[in-house]
C-alpha cells in the first residue's frame, strides 16, 4: 500500500476544500514533511487518513464526534446541509484506489448540529483510466489490503506512542501483530477445522452404531470440559497480569514513602539476590538432569563390563586372541614359505607346521582390530561412571548452596515484610496487608493453573483413548466410513496446522525480536534489551547478573521502544513478504503516517530516529511543530524528503503574535490573524527548498 494524495473538505481546522495534497512516493526521496504549529490541524491530519479508511481515531482526537467545520456550519442558511469529506488515494499491487468518506451536517434554529450517519465510497481505476465500484464492500477490500487492527502501527500519534506497551495494551498489540505475521489465520483454521470436526463427529453420531455413538458423546463431553478449563485458563492468566501489575504499583508507592523507603529498597536488593540464586538452583536442576539423561547408563553397566574382561581376558589365556599377530599375516607367511626369521617353511617341515598350528589359534584382523575398540570403549565408559558421579556431586552441591540462601533470604524478606506489616504508618500496613493479599491470590491462580493443566492432560489422553476405540468400530454403511476418512482428515488437518504455526511463530517472533532489538540499540543509549514473549507481548528487559528483569522505563525509552517495534514490524513483514514466507496481509509495501514524533526524546535519540525511520518505512509522512524541526531532525531527514507542506493558521486572537517558518531564506506563515471572525487552516505546498 502506497498512499498517493489526500484531500478534505470542510473537515475540522480545513474550512472548504483544500488543494490535493501529494504525498512523496519515490523509493528514495520517500518522504512527506508537513509543517504546523499545534492547533493547526496535523492531528487532523492524522486521523483524516484513519476515519477514511477505518472510522477511527486517536487518542488525542478531541470531541471525535464533531467533524463539520465550524464555519462552513456558521454560514450556511437554517435548514441546509453542510458536507464534510475526506478523500485519500493509493496504490496497491499495481491497481489505483481512491476512499471518499463524508458525513453531512444539518443547522437546525435551535443551533443543534444533527450528523448523519457516514458514508464510504471506494473506486478502483481500470487501465482505460475509468473508475469503477467494486462488486465486495469497501471495507472487506480495505482490510485485505491492511487490516484494521493493524492501522496504528502505521497511523499514529508519536507523543503518545508509547501506550503501546502500557500493560492494558499488550493483549491488543499482540492479536494484532499475530494478524501482521499471519499467524491469526493459522489460529482461525484450526479453529474452523475443529468446528468442522465437531460437526463431523455429530454426524458420525447419528448414523453410527450405538457403541459409536456412546463413544462420540464421551469424547464430546471431554472436548467441552477442555474447553471450558481452557477458558479459564485464560482468565487466570489476566488476573495474575492485573495483581502483578498492582503490585509493581503498590512497590512503586511504598519507595515514595519516607518512612518506608529504606525497608522497600532492602527489599527489592533480598527479592533480586533470591532471584539469582533461583536462576542457579534451576540451572543446577537442569544440568542434574540432563547428566542422567546422557550419562546414567554408565552406572549401570558395571557387571556387563566386568563380563567383558572376564572374556577378553579368557580368549587371551587360550592363544584365540592374540593381539598382533593374526591369520591375515601368517597366513602370507606360509604362502611365501619364508619366515621373518629367515627359515624355510616348506610343507611337511617341523618350521611349517609350528606356523600352522599358530594359524588354528590366531585371531581374524578385523575381529582383533573391533575387540580392541571394545576394551577401549569400556575401559572409558568406567572412566565416565566416576566423572558422571563427580558431575552430580558438584550439581547438587549448588542445588543445596542455592537453596540454604533462598532459604536465608526468605526469612530476611519475611522479617521486613512483617517489619512493615506492623508499622505504627497505617498507610504503610495497609499496603503490605494488601501485598499479602495478593501473593495469596497469585499463589492460589498459580496452583489451580497448575491443576487445570493436568486435567487437560488427563483429558486429553481419555479423549485420545476414545479416539482409539472410535477408529476401531467398523460399520458397512458407506455414509459412516466417508464420515470416518473426513473425521481422520480433519484430525490430521489441525495437527498438521499446529505444527506450522508452532514453526512459524518461533522462527517470525525469534527474527522480529531480533531485528527490534538491532534498532533499539541504534536509537537508544541504555543497556536495555526489547523482549517479545512468546504470546507476542512487547516489553523493556535488563540483564542483571544474569537475570532479567522488566524495565519501568521512561515515557522517551518507551517512546523509543515503540518506534523500534514498529519500525522492526515493517521491515520484517517487507522481508518476509519477499520470501512469500507470510500468509498475512496482501501486502509487502506499508507506509508511516505520524504526528509529533520527536517531543520527549532527547537530540541523541531524535537523531537517530530521523535517521533510521526514512530507511525502514517504504513511505513516511511525518507532521511536525516548528520545534520539533530542529536541526538534527531536519538534517538527517532532508536527503530523503520528497515533498513538503505548510499548514497556516488563521486564529482571531488578535493578541495572538504572528509566527512563521523560514525554509531556504524564505518565510512561511505559520500563525496569522484571521481576516474574518472564524479560526481555519489553508495548506500551503512548499517548493524550490
Amino acid at each position: 500500500m502506497k498512499l498517493t494524495t489526500i484531500r478534505l473538505c470542510n473537515f475540522r481546522q480545513f474550512y472548504g476544500e483544500t488543494p490535493e495534497i501529494h504525498l512523496a512516493t519515490d523509493d528514495i526521496r520517500n518522504t512527506t514533511i508537513i509543517h504546523g504549529n499545534n492547533g493547526a490541524g496535523k492531528t487532523t491530519i492524522l486521523n483524516a487518513f484513519t476515519w477514511v479508511l477505518y472510522e477511527k481515531f486517536t487518542a488525542a482526537f478531541a470531541e471525535s464526534q464533531q467533524l463539520v467545520n465550524k464555519r462552513a456550519i456558521a454560514e450556511a442558511d437554517i435548514g441546509t446541509a453542510v458536507d464534510s469529506w475526506v478523500e485519500v488515494a493509493w496504490e496497491h499491487d499495481g491497481k489505483r484506489y481512491r476512499a471518499k468518506r463524508m458525513c453531512r451536517a444539518y443547522k437546525q434554529e435551535t443551533g443543534v448540529n444533527l450528523v448523519n450517519n457516514e458514508l464510504l465510497y471506494l473506486y478502483i481505476g481500470d487501465v482505460d483510466g475509468k473508475w469503477l465500484h467494486p462488486q465486495q464492500p469497501p471495507d472487506e477490500i480495505i482490510g485485505r489490503i491492511l487490516p484494521a487492527s493493524l492501522h496504528q502501527y502505521f497511523f499514529f500519534d508519536g507523543e503518545r506512542i508509547e501506550q503501546i506497551v502500557r500493560q492494558d495494551k499488550r493483549l491488543e498489540i499482540a492479536e494484532a501483530t499475530k494478524i501482521l505475521l499471519g499467524v491469526e489465520v493459522l489460529n482461525r483454521s484450526i479453529k474452523h477445522l475443529a468446528e468442522a470436526k465437531k460437526t463431523l463427529e455429530t454426524e458420525l453420531a447419528q448414523i453410527g452404531d450405538t457403541t459409536t455413538k456412546d463413544l462420540l458423546k464421551s469424547q464430546q463431553q471431554c472436548q467441552q470440559e477442555i474447553d471450558r478449563i481452557e477458558l479459564r485458563q485464560a482468565e487466570i492468566v489476566q488476573e495474575i497480569a492485573n495483581f502483578k501489575q498492582i503490585k509493581q504499583e503498590i512497590d512503586i508507592y511504598l519507595l515514595e514513602l519516607t518512612a518506608a523507603k529504606a525497608t522497600q529498597l532492602q527489599r527489592q536488593e533480598l527479592e533480586r539476590t533470591k532471584a539469582t540464586h533461583q536462576t542457579q538452583l534451576r540451572q543446577a536442576q537442569t544440568a542434574i538432569k540432563q547428566l542422567i539423561s546422557s550419562q546414567a547408563h554408565t552406572v549401570l553397566i558395571t557387571d556387563l563390563t566386568q563380563n567383558f574382561q572376564t572374556i577378553v581376558g579368557e580368549l587371551r589365556d587360550r592363544g584365540e586372541l592374540n593381539q598382533g599377530i593374526s591369520r591375515e599375516f601368517l597366513s602370507q607367511l606360509l604362502q611365501h614359505q619364508n619366515c621373518l626369521c629367515g627359515t624355510k617353511l616348506e610343507p611337511k617341515t617341523a618350521a611349517y607346521i609350528h606356523v600352522q598350528n599358530w594359524l588354528s589359534r590366531a585371531s581374524i584382523a578385523v575381529i582383533e582390530e573391533t575387540t580392541m575398540r571394545l576394551i577401549t570403549q569400556v575401559e572409558d565408559l568406567e572412566t565416565k561412571g566416576a566423572e558422571f558421579w563427580q558431575s552430580i556431586d558438584l550439581q547438587q552441591q549448588v542445588v543445596t548452596a542455592a537453596r540454604a540462601e533462598i532459604s536465608q533470604l526468605e526469612i530476611k524478606i519475611d522479617n521486613l515484610e512483617l517489619q512493615l506489616r506492623q508499622d505504627t504508618n497505617v498507610e504503610i500496613s495497609s499496603l503490605q496487608k494488601r501485598l499479602d493479599d495478593i501473593e495469596v491470590k497469585v499463589r492460589d491462580l498459580t496452583l489451580s493453573q497448575g491443576q487445570n493443566k493436568q486435567q487437560i492432560i488427563h483429558l486429553e489422553g481419555q479423549i485420545q483413548s476414545l479416539a482409539k476405540q472410535i477408529a476401531k468400530q467398523q460399520t458397512n454403511l458407506d455414509r459412516q466410513n466417508l464420515a470416518h476418512r473426513r473425521l481422520q482428515a480433519a484430525t490430521t488437518a489441525i495437527a498438521e496446522l499446529t505444527t506450522i504455526r508452532h514453526q512459524q511463530e518461533q522462527q517470525f517472533r525469534l527474527d522480529l525480536e531480533q531485528r527490534v532489538q538491532q534498532i533499539f540499540q541504534t536509537i537508544s543509549v541504555t543497556p536495555y534489551l526489547p523482549k517479545i514473549t512468546e504470546k507476542y507481548e512487547l516489553m523493556l528487559i535488563e540483564n542483571t547478573r544474569g537475570v532479567e528483569t522488566t524495565v519501568a522505563a521512561s515515557t522517551g525509552e518507551n517512546q523509543i521502544l515503540s518506534l523500534s517495534f514498529i519500525g522492526g514490524i515493517i521491515d520484517r513483514v517487507r522481508t518476509w513478504s519477499e520470501q512469500k514466507l507470510l500468509i498475512g496481509p496482501e501486502s509487502n509495501t506499508f507506509p508511516i503516517v505520524m504526528d509529533s514524533p520527536f517531543g520527549s526524546l532527547d537530540r541523541i535519540s531524535r537523531r537517530q530516529i530521523a535517521k533510521i525511520l526514512p530507511q525502514l518505512a517504504n513511505q513516511l509522512v511525518v507532521l511536525v511543530t516548528k520545534t520539533q524541526w530542529r536541526d538534527e531532525v531536519e538534517t538527517q531527514m532532508q536527503p530523503k524528503i520528497g515533498r513538503q507542506y505548510l499548514l497556516t493558521y488563521y486564529t482571531s486572537k488578535l493578541d495572538c503574535p504572528e509566527d512563521y517558518l523560514e525554509i531556504n531564506n524564505t518565510r512561511y506563515p505559520l500563525i496569522k490573524h484571521s481576516p474574518n471572525d472564524f479560526d481555519y487552516t489553508e495548506i500551503i505546498e512548499i517548493s524550490g527548498w
